[in-house]
């Protein structure tokens, strides 16, 4: 029996929901929902395989290389998780979790790239200046931030996953710092700044009229009004949580290349789905043991308009590197905390370390396979353009 995939759903249920929400869907989800139906087949061509050991051949479609479709995740994270393999230190890690408030959550829908990049501001501002508190730690850290948008049920819930190194440089640049054991930074300090940090940001970009509201939150294009909305979320604790430390370097690293590469529903969790409803397995974290594991059945429009909430804008990065692992500053800080911690220098002039590892690689014997002829994708006719009135 073939395993159900949600290309299955969107090629067979989605024309009729399109039609049906004709100028509610933005052009990204359009082209998101066509890469996903188009994906790994004959409309994005092929290429035919040959192997340069058993002489076997196979054909290998084309992947639509879109970050939200499911099938193309796997080799994105493994090629992102070699990527990041140098950037390892021998310290403990720690994940901290970001969430925002509902009420918040509500208006980051209508606001996504403003108000998520807001986030990603606020968190590793929080995380960057606590660490470097002398009453805390008094060092430089180095912070990896992933944007998740959705919670078990698909539905709207955006939160920042933080993976920190267990310590960093001294502020003064002549020593590793390292957090006590098993312990990172208080949560309750972060808490209280991430918010203070959040709110002022939204502040400001309320001010200078990044933010666009509709529907029932029309009204708070209105300064007062904004105000008025944001009083419950002064009053209460933001979500910051601290996950006890990996138990190593490489933990780490598989760790978060999962979730780096995670989308809102993967196949593995589909059950079965047909014109009226899609079932599906969802973790409910109110619940202990297995009862958390459950089966959730949505309407089949339903299930799409869910799957495509978490559709990111254009351009918008998802994973961002801040403090010693950011752009700027990996080059010259990675190396210097090496040298304190004494870890030897990686042979990356070694030939064997160097040596191109086979792309694709024989199900029957795992030599190299090697391309020997490429299949054009299809191209639909166009039909000519209307000539204009005049």
């Amino acid at each position: 029996m073939a395993t159900l995939e949600v290309a299955d759903i969107l090629r067979d249920f989605g024309p009729g929901w399109r039609d049906a929400n004709a100028g509610h869907i933005s052009r990204g989800q359009l082209k998101v929902m066509a890469a996903i139906v188009r994906c790994r087949s004959a409309a994005l061509g092929a290429h035919v395989l040959q192997c340069s050991g058993c002489s076997g051949q196979q054909i290998a479609y084309n992947s639509c290389r879109d970050r939200h479709c499911p099938k193309c995740q796997s080799s994105a994270a493994h090629r992102w998780m070699e990527a990041r393999q140098t950037e390892l230190l021998p310290v403990e890690y720690f994940h901290v979790v970001f969430t925002l408030p509902p009420l918040i959550g509500d208006i980051a829908y209508q606001n996504k790239a403003v108000i998520y990049n807001i986030l990603f501001s606020a968190a590793s501002q929080t995380l960057l200046k606590i660490g470097m508190d002398p009453k805390h730690l008094g060092a430089k850290l180095g912070v990896t931030a992933v944007l998740h948008t959705w919670g078990s049920a698909m539905t709207h819930h955006p939160h920042l996953h933080c993976i920190v190194p267990g310590g960093g440089v001294s502020t003064q640049g002549q020593r590793w710092v390292s957090c006590r054991k098993g312990f990172f930074l208080p949560v309750r300090v972060l808490s209280r700044l991430f918010r203070r940090l959040f709110l002022e940001q939204l502040r400001d970009a309320h001010r200078i009229g990044q933010l666009s509201f509709y529907g029932k939150h029309i009204d708070l294009e209105e300064c007062k009004a904004f105000e008025r909305y944001l009083v419950p979320v002064q009053q209460v604790d933001w979500v910051v949580y601290a996950k006890k430390p990996f138990d190593g370097p490489e933990h780490v690293l598989r760790y978060l290349s999962r979730y780096t590469h995670r989308i809102a529903i993967a196949n593995s969790r589909l059950l079965r789905a047909d014109e009226k409803t899609v079932s599906f397995k969802w973790k409910d974290y109110r619940q202990e043991g297995r009862q958390r594991y459950q089966s959730m059945t949505l309407q089949t429009g339903e299930f799409i308009r869910r799957f495509l909430m978490h559709v990111l804008p254009a351009g918008f990065h998802r994973i961002r590197h801040y403090g010693m692992l950011s752009n700027k500053k990996r080059a010259t800080q990675l190396p210097l905390a090496r040298e304190y911690l004494l870890v030897e220098p990686s042979l990356e002039e070694d030939s064997e370390a160097t040596e191109t590892k086979a792309v694709f690689v024989c199900r029957e014997c795992g030599e190299a396979m090697i391309v020997i002829r490429i299949l054009a994708r299809q191209y639909e006719p166009r039909a000519p353009p209307l000539e204009m009135e005049k």
